[in-house]
């Protein structure tokens, strides 16, 4: 089984959606709906028993440990997060609770669990932190970035973000939990938060 967090938001609604029409792996997605989370985007989903969804904090300890030792995940990819820019400026302790705060207590709920695993699925293990380019900054003069390229977050939202990647990464090399960040840029497609540019400009 995979465990999704965020499943409900834009992004992780179309990782969802497409990783039950292209596979057999069942998910359990974990969301805690706020503003931006929709199960509408999941509507298809309704019934399917390959699609389990619970509501709930990824800063909920509680509930981590519960879900990690039920369903006993072979892989977790982490979207959960507050992602807007605007909203970080007028609001930034909700970024700091879940893109700081939440994001470390799922790697150590992770952590204690990938260390009780047998070797196979030990080795097997990984825990996706989805991340963002807004890490880097601005592009600046030369209009580019790679990812040796250093950090440099600008808002309290990007900020929020690089603290959860070095948080990650520190897990990695500290504990060695099998971990990958990945940091994509600008994401457009079905279902997107009314307030992001194409929508909104519609």
């Amino acid at each position: 089984m995979l465990l999704v967090t965020g499943g409900a938001g834009f992004i992780g609604a179309n990782f969802v959606l497409d990783w039950i029409a292209t596979t057999g792996e069942p998910v359990l997605n974990l969301d805690a709906l706020t503003y931006a989370g929709n199960l509408e985007s999941l509507r298809s989903l309704n019934g399917n028993p390959r699609h389990r969804f619970v509501k709930g904090d990824i800063a909920d300890r509680a509930l981590l440990d519960a879900l990690f030792a039920e369903h006993r995940p072979r892989a977790l990819v982490h979207f959960a997060a507050e992602s807007h820019v605007d909203r970080s400026i007028h609001g930034p302790g909700a970024f700091i609770k879940t893109n700081v705060e939440g994001t470390f207590t799922l790697l150590e709920v992770a952590r204690h669990y990938w260390v009780g695993l047998d070797n196979d699925r030990r080795d097997a293990f990984r825990f996706h932190h989805v991340s963002t380019d807004e890490v880097y900054g601005s592009l600046g003069p030369t209009g580019s970035f790679t990812e040796h390229s250093a950090l440099r977050p600008s808002s309290p939202y990007s900020a929020s973000k690089a603290s959860g990647d070095l948080l990650a990464l520190a897990a990695h090399h500290t504990f060695g939990l099998p971990v990958v960040v990945t940091r994509g840029s600008n994401t457009y497609g079905p279902y997107p938060f009314p307030e992001k540019p194409i929508p909104l400009m519609v």
